[in-house]
């Protein structure tokens, strides 16, 4: 088949939002052993597949595969926004309070939200729907907005033939998932590999049904080798639209066929039975997929570029393991191996305290940079109730500079925490984190600075990009300490202080965009990092930052009795999903724990019956992402898989037990139980892919 091919592309075995690159654990169908990344496809969806030939197969040229390492792509120009302001009338994005939105809002593409007006005018129109789903941490969605869509060539075609729509995908997860899960079956039945990334960009019919995609792409066939250019795709797809219509429409039934089939895949139903042998099952499949060297899952010693995620959930699921048995010597192994190797990596922020989002390496060492708010909040947890199990003095101090930073940078003045730190500075990745040697040397006294230099693997030669550094440790601060003939105390007193002096030089270059949308589920995870930090560390203004964060989203966020979305500069909108309730429970569940306080509980309870009436699936024991009066979209999706945040229904299962339990509501322990026998499907096809399931369906199985 000949299909374009987009990029940057993506990287097998992990399950992680982010720019450029999206990809899921892989799994064979039993029936006829096709493999799609994601979950098990059912025997009536694999029938599809045996049978779909999609028509732009056909339609499209041929690209080379060109992947584009971060290091090696050339430095984009800095849009300037005084003058887009000037050149292009705001379109209609200028009304939305996304930051990611609003930076759209002057380009010369007549962007539009998603809303009925738009999809009124595609219909009306009898136009193609462009859509571009991206986020403003996203370093991809800058360099395609500044390459393509500022282009005034493409722009006036786009707007001539198109209907062309723009999405925040952290506001609207819903229609990010529709047709992420439509681009990974697409690449899978055009190219055998899954996968997708931001920024986004799928054509739809005029009704919404998906027909073709990609992530990025230069804005013509020239501007990258091997890779066709966006003008190009579009005026391909104007093409066979106006056209061979009839053939696009069968392809965009097939393909959306497939979707709702896939978003519905893992509806079970069956009451299959809890079985205590899944915890050894998700334990051998992390075993298969654990990098003994570096820590972490999912990695090719043949390409040790690929990038490694945190993947917090499995982390959750081995603790939970060491927790019960301290002595599991394999579970312990790859839990503190793989915190112990991401702390040493560059993937930790060694001047600013907090984690980047992934590494674009095996080992940790150079990350992509942006930083998110859910993964600092997991790892607050991990990394805590890892410390409680003994032997790792260091990850108390990991704790203690994340928390200094989100306190610092991620924490708006009325106590709720901000979505995102961009990967980019002055339209450059990685500039606001990176360092020159003499930069270095200058920042600091020469005692200091020959000390932090050995460290932080400064003496050697340039980490990234051939001329700058992004420090790392290459062994424990407690190896070095012998080494230097140091005491452990005055070794990390001078780094301490070499750290404010470096943090403070920093503060001073250009900030990345901070996304100040507060959003309902991350600030739940955040809740719960800091009440598990400040219950365990026995530190109060920890849990006193969860409070703060707790009261404003129930002072605010909870309108009417529901949950909304986000808040962004006081502006609250949209109704709030599945993992705005569970997560948000969870975090006021670990305040409970945390201080003991009844007012906690109570709104759990409360919240946790709201979300029930709104969200749970009688027929197939499941609890549906959006709510029962959300907008009618292309699907409905019910799903337990664990990506880069939880599951919403692994995290409802756990609310359930305590719940059940502290308010001895014994329905509530029933249905959770239902709620992961809805399940059992997917446990027994691949057990890892619900870790955080896994750990409540142990609890039942105990």
């Amino acid at each position: 088949m000949q299909v374009f091919q987009s990029g940057p592309r993506e990287m097998p075995n992990q399950t992680a939002p982010g720019c450029g690159v999206q990809s899921r654990r892989g799994f064979f169908c039993r029936t006829c052993s096709f493999r799609f990344s994601g979950k098990l496809f059912s025997p009536a969806v694999c029938r599809i597949v045996v049978c779909f030939v999609l028509f732009s197969a056909h339609v499209f040229v041929q690209a080379q595969d060109s992947p584009l390492a971060e290091s090696d792509t050339p430095a984009p120009v800095v849009s300037d926004v005084n003058q887009q302001e000037m050149k292009h009338p705001v379109n209609r994005l200028a009304n939305e309070t996304s930051p990611y939105l609003l930076k759209h809002s002057h380009n010369p593409v007549q962007w539009q939200p998603w809303d009925e007006q738009a999809l009124k005018q595609a219909v009306d129109e009898n136009k193609v729907i462009f859509l571009s789903i991206g986020y403003s941490s996203c370093h991809w969605c800058h360099v395609m907005e500044r390459e393509t869509f500022m282009d005034e060539e493409i722009a006036k075609y786009m707007n001539e033939n198109f209907v062309c729509i723009k999405v925040d995908r952290e506001e609207r997860p819903d229609i990010d998932t529709i047709y992420m899960t439509s681009l990974n079956i697409y690449n899978q039945l055009t190219t055998g590999r899954a996968g997708g990334g931001w920024p986004l960009s799928m054509f739809l019919t005029p009704d919404g049904r998906p027909f073709f995609g990609g992530t990025y792409f230069p804005a013509r066939d020239a501007d990258r080798a091997g890779q066709v250019g966006f003008m190009t795709i579009a005026t391909k797809v104007s093409d066979a639209w106006k056209g061979s219509r009839d053939r696009v429409q069968v392809d965009a039934d097939r393909l959306t066929e497939f979707t709702r089939k896939e978003l519905d895949g893992n509806r079970a139903g069956d009451g299959g039975e809890i079985k205590a042998t899944w915890t050894a099952s998700g334990l051998q499949e992390l075993e298969e997929r654990f990098d003994p060297q570096y820590g972490g899952f999912g990695f090719s010693g043949k390409n040790p570029m690929l990038p490694k995620f945190p993947e917090p959930s499995n982390l959750f699921f081995l603790l939970d393991v060491c927790e019960t048995d301290p002595d599991h010597e394999s579970a312990l192994k790859m839990l503190r191996t793989t915190l112990d190797k991401m702390h040493q990596g560059g993937v930790y922020d060694h001047v600013g305290g907090g984690f980047h989002r992934y590494s674009v390496d095996r080992y940790w060492r150079i990350p992509h940079f942006e930083k998110m708010l859910y993964d600092n909040a997991q790892l607050l947890s991990v990394y805590s109730r890892t410390w409680k199990l003994g032997d790792r003095p260091a990850y108390r101090d990991v704790v203690a500079e994340t928390v200094e930073f989100i306190k610092r940078e991620m924490t708006d003045d009325s106590g709720g925490f901000y979505a995102a730190l961009d990967a980019e500075s002055e339209g450059v990745e990685g500039k606001f984190n990176r360092w020159e040697k003499a930069e270095l040397e200058s920042s600091l006294d020469k005692e200091s600075f020959e000390l932090y230099s050995k460290v932080y693997g400064i003496a050697g030669p340039p980490n990234f990009e051939e001329e700058f550094y992004v420090p790392q440790l290459n062994r424990p601060i407690t190896d070095w300490s012998k080494q230097l003939n140091l005491t452990g105390e005055a070794l990390k007193k001078s780094l301490a202080n070499s750290r404010a002096s470096l943090l403070a030089v920093r503060e001073k270059r250009t900030r990345p965009l901070t996304d100040p949308k507060i959003i309902t589920s991350w600030n739940g995870l955040m809740i719960r990092g800091l009440a598990d930090a400040g219950r365990i560390f026995e530190e109060p203004e920890y849990t006193e930052m969860a409070v703060r964060a707790a009261d404003f989203v129930l002072n605010n966020l909870l309108v009417d009795g529901r949950l909304q979305r986000t808040s962004t500069s006081g502006q609250v909108r949209l109704n709030g999903y599945l993992e705005d309730y569970s997560f948000f429970i969870d975090g006021l569940v670990a305040l409970h724990e945390a201080t003991g306080d009844s007012r906690w509980l109570e709104q759990a309870g409360s919240l946790q019956q709201m979300q029930d009436g709104l969200f749970w699936d009688e027929a197939n024991a499941s609890y549906f992402f959006t709510s029962s009066d959300h907008e009618s979209l292309l699907a409905r999706a019910c799903d337990a898989t664990d990506g880069a945040v939880p599951a919403g229904s692994s995290v409802s299962a756990q609310n359930l037990l305590y719940l059940a339990d502290k308010l001895d509501k014994p329905e509530l322990r029933d249905r959770a139980a239902a709620l992961i026998r809805g399940h059992a499907g997917l446990i027994e096809s691949f057990s890892i892919a619900a870790p955080r399931l896994l750990i409540s369906a142990r609890k039942l199985t105990e």
